[in-house]
């Protein structure tokens, strides 16, 4: 006899009844099963990672107009400083050391 892998989704859309059977024993038992807290155990672990992340990456989108800002001051001094350097010498001599 050969058994057959059906995906649990299409096993409880298409028989509800086995999935209310199921979830029947279930609170019978007044337990829930191991693998249903782990798995909820880490979908809250993940939605809090998930939260953090958005706000990490809320907090970066709100620094690149000031970053953007700074980068373009820092271009515009430093061309002016390459200006500077490009005239000649002055001919100011030091009366005085």
């Amino acid at each position: 006899m050969k058994v057959r892998q059906v995906p649990r989704n299409a096993l409880t859309q298409r028989h509800p009844d086995l999935r209310n059977e199921f979830y029947a024993r279930v609170q019978e038992r007044g337990a829930v099963p191991d693998v249903e807290a782990r798995l909820r155990s880490t979908i809250v672990q993940l939605k809090e990672t998930i939260a953090n992340k958005n706000e990490e990456l809320a907090r970066l989108r709100e620094d690149v107009p000031a970053l953007v800002r700074v980068l373009s001051q820092f271009t515009a001094e430093n061309e002016a400083l390459r200006q500077q350097l490009q005239l000649p010498a002055p001919n100011v001599i030091p009366l005085r050391p």
